[in-house]
């Protein structure tokens, strides 16, 4: 209801009340007294009047009353003792005949009347509010925390401050010696083995984890008792939003494949790339793409003066730079930019135009089966239009150019990775001369990206299996999305002409382990989904590699990076090379790639 609209309905409750009190006291006084008319109507109006004037100043008609307190009651008793205080005088000035018992029992009715309307009112709101908490407290869900360390007395002291929609029942730890302790005011009520009779006894509905360095396998073995009693398990929010009250349950977050492969937080050189961004123009080439989009998100964060967002596909574009509006308007200047990379007059058009310092060129072809298929695309897109790019930067005079490359450029046998590896070559070659410094960045497969096998096996889950592995003793290297762009933005920092960066991607992970643990994120049992082998499809490779032959080193510029010991190549011998390819012929242009991209030395 409006304030307005409350005010109104106080001043018409009050008003009310004295008129229903003058009317009482005259009816119990009748037998005693005969007062006259003119004296009734005259007390009564007075009376309002002044009530109305005193409540104004005391601002009786402001107050919130389902919280009316002493002094609330207090306030309205001055404000009734004075208006009829000014209807004593005024009538003993001016009134011959003037009942005193009258006044002073209307004022005591008017007094109860009004202080009682406001105690009523107070009582009726409590007795709805435990109401309102005693079916919130039925409807919340009941929770069992696991954890009785620092996360988890975060987690509880914060939910005893806030409203939420969880009912805590109790804590269970791996530490016995925390058994039957209390956790601000929750027991701890067993082992994290105990799990499976807790959740019997006290009806549990759902399992949050408030353990931060919870290991791997510790997250796999929860998931396997949970899976097998059928509770949802999930991930306490983070600590920003815990310690702001964001407690809800559409804020925790369910454990991910990242958690079950145990990443590692990207430590940055905040400073060094700071230098590089801040106040500066960006470009990055495929920005509505899975990484393009991330490194924008990242480039952001550092205050660049302006962000030039260039890719192909008009939807992801508009969707890209909605997102960096909505977050960034008033300190970043955004500009979308639907370009494609193959037309080289455009692509030197907008160099010239918004002559950024710094470029990540993201954009390529990625898919290694589809590529097989069009090789002449991933010759066009990949190659040409990496050299577009790169030669754009160099005559615009771009301060940096980042290109985003792949563990599939090393020794490839497919059409994606040759292709990738010849833009290497390119982009290391053109760092002869010139301003431009130009470099590589080589990683491995990245978790949720357009394409990743993750999405896949989530889908073929819903579907009800069975997942499908091209084969079972296939590995890959994995990062997350934003840990790679992270250190796509270090790499770049760091990078002083010619180099190729190679993320440190921590050990190579089964593809069939992988498949596993999707199935047990997805509340199933290893046995409940089928997993099947379909054959290695064409161009694939059973092992990836980070480094070519010949660039061993042990060369570590940061934490998660190294630098790979690389031969440049002069620009116009690899323009000769692809100007000697069959374009019309695509067994032979694929053979022709492949081979190219394997050459050790080209002159």
């Amino acid at each position: 209801m409006k304030r307005g609209i409350k005010k109104s309905i106080l001043i018409g409750v009050d008003t009310l009340a004295i008129v229903f009190s003058s009317l009482l006291s005259y009816i119990f006084l009748s037998p005693y007294i005969d007062p006259s008319q003119f004296f009734l109507y005259m007390s009564v109006g007075l009376c309002i009047i002044s009530y109305l004037a005193f409540a104004s100043y005391f601002k009786i008609f402001s107050k919130i009353n389902r919280y009316v307190s002493i002094k609330e009651i207090i306030n309205i008793f001055a404000c009734v003792s004075l208006s009829f205080l000014v209807v004593t005088v005024i009538s003993s000035l001016t009134l011959m005949a003037v009942s005193f018992r009258f006044i002073l029992l209307t004022y005591i009715f008017s007094l109860s009347v009004i202080a009682s309307s406001r105690i009523i009112w107070r009582i009726l709101n409590e007795l709805n509010y435990h109401s309102e908490k005693k079916l919130q407290t039925q409807r919340q869900i009941k929770t069992l925390v696991v954890g009785a360390g620092e996360g988890g007395s975060i987690f509880l002291r914060n939910t005893q401050k806030n409203t939420t929609d969880l009912k805590i029942v109790g804590v269970v730890d791996k530490d016995p010696t925390k058994l039957n302790t209390y956790l601000h005011g929750v027991p701890v009520i067993g082992l994290v083995t105990d799990i499976p009779e807790i959740v019997n006894e006290y009806g549990i509905k759902q399992i949050t984890i408030a353990i931060p360095s919870l290991q791997p396998q510790e997250y796999e073995e929860i998931l396997d008792i949970c899976n097998a009693i059928s509770v949802k398990v999930n991930l306490m929010p983070s600590v920003e939003d815990v310690l702001n009250g964001k407690l809800s349950v559409s804020r925790f977050r369910e454990i991910d494949v990242v958690d079950l492969l145990g990443r590692e937080e990207v430590q940055l050189d905040m400073e060094q790339i700071s230098k590089k961004l801040t106040g500066k123009t960006v470009l990055v080439s495929g920005a509505g793409g899975s990484i393009g989009s991330e490194i924008c998100r990242q480039v952001a964060r550092f205050a660049p003066k302006r962000m030039i967002l260039l890719g192909h596909g008009e939807n992801s574009i508009y969707h890209i730079h909605q997102e960096m509006t909505k977050s960034y308007q008033q300190t970043i200047e955004m500009i979308p930019v639907i370009a494609d990379i193959q037309d080289r007059q455009r692509i030197f058009d907008v160099m010239k135009e918004y002559q950024p310092a710094q470029v990540y060129h993201a954009a390529a072809h990625k898919h290694v089966p589809m590529m097989e298929y069009n090789p002449i695309e991933a010759l066009k897109n990949n190659v040409y239009g990496t050299k577009n790019m790169a030669e754009a930067s160099k005559e615009a005079n771009v301060e940096s150019f980042v290109m985003i490359s792949t563990d599939k450029a090393v020794n490839p046998p497919n059409v994606m990775g040759a292709t990738k590896r010849i833009a290497e070559m390119i982009v290391t070659g053109l760092n002869e001369e010139g301003k431009t410094k130009f470099a590589a960045v080589r990683f491995g497969n990245v978790l949720g990206s357009r394409g990743s096998v993750v999405p896949l096996f989530k889908e073929q889950i819903k579907s009800g299996g069975p997942l499908t592995v091209t084969d079972f003793r296939m590995t890959r290297y994995f990062m997350t999305i934003p840990e790679a762009s992270r250190l796509v933005l270090q790499a770049g920092a760091l990078a002083k002409g010619g180099e190729i960066f190679i993320l440190d991607m921590g050990e190579p992970v089964k593809i069939l382990d992988l498949a596993k643990k999707v199935i047990k994120l997805s509340g199933f049992k290893e046995d409940e989904i089928e997993v099947v082998e379909t054959g290695i499809r064409p161009g694939e490779k059973l092992y990836e590699e980070l480094l070519v032959d010949g660039e061993q080193t042990n060369k570590k510029v940061h934490d998660k990076i190294f630098v790979g010991e690389v031969s440049n190549y002069s620009e116009n011998s690899i323009t000769t090379e692809l100007n000697n390819l069959n374009r019309e012929n695509d067994d032979l242009l694929k053979e022709r790639l492949i081979n190219l991209a394997n050459r050790n030395e080209i002159y």
